[in-house]
């Protein structure tokens, strides 16, 4: 009979040791998974700057990036090795980063120009935030616009010229166009966002990538100087020269 409640008391100590074997995993799991962060940041680029709904994080946090473009030109959004497409007015995507180490992580918007301009910062892991820079006016939105050198009447020519813009150029069907009524087709055959502007004359509108718009203007004979208007385009070699013949 003894021996019988000893051979029982082993047996349930045994069941008791595989239902702790089957409940300590679950309970490790539940510890991990509190111990688990991830967040959703957003951040919106402008001309010229960012600004990030959360610019701090614990380290081990997986932080994922939703950045929306709300300026009037093409952004893209740079952190910790990782980089958006370029994102033209309006458009959003996503960045996943897991920040493993403790330190400020530096972000920018590599387009040329943009991060001197202002669209630079510093994103805190396990550290105190810094204050982001000051947005500055870039000298290129303020550009003096060059008249065209014009001789003589508007003649009785009607020309069309088509122009492509890519990065980070024009393209001129012609160069040498007679006096009178021009037509310009311009389509923005690039990945940003572009314009054309005959300086003296029209400035077109900002186009998005694929978009065109046609206008016509009078030209008089003379040398005409065209640009893209968004900054740093020019100095990227979006400028030119056309003529117009009597």
């Amino acid at each position: 009979m003894r021996r019988l409640r000893w051979m029982g008391l082993f047996i349930a100590l045994a069941g008791f040791g595989v239902a702790a074997g089957a409940f300590l995993p679950a309970s490790h799991a539940t510890v991990g998974a509190a111990h688990a962060k991830s967040v959703t940041i957003k951040v919106t680029a402008r001309e010229f700057s960012y600004s990030l709904s959360r610019r701090s994080v614990p380290v081990g946090t997986t932080v994922t990036f939703k950045v929306t473009n709300k300026g009037k030109i093409s952004h893209n959004f740079v952190i910790a090795g990782k980089k958006t497409k370029t994102l033209n007015p309006g458009q959003s995507a996503t960045l996943t980063v897991k920040f493993a180490k403790k330190g400020q992580i530096k972000y920018l918007c590599s387009l040329p120009g943009h991060a001197a301009a202002g669209m630079k910062g510093k994103f805190a892991v396990g550290v105190t935030a810094v204050k982001p820079p000051p947005t500055t006016t870039p000298s290129t939105t303020t550009r003096t616009t060059v008249p065209p050198t014009t001789t003589g009447s508007v003649g009785t020519a009607k020309t069309t010229v088509t122009v492509n813009m890519v990065e980070y150029a024009f393209q001129l069907s012609q160069t040498s166009i007679p006096s009178g009524q021009v037509t310009f087709v311009v389509n923005n055959k690039g990945a940003e966002v572009h314009n054309f502007d005959v300086n003296g004359v029209k400035s077109g509108a900002l186009l998005a990538p694929g978009a065109s718009e046609t206008w016509t203007v009078s030209l008089a004979p003379g040398q005409y100087l065209f640009t893209c208007d968004v900054p740093f385009h020019v100095d990227r070699g979006m400028t030119g020269t056309f003529n117009v013949t009597p």
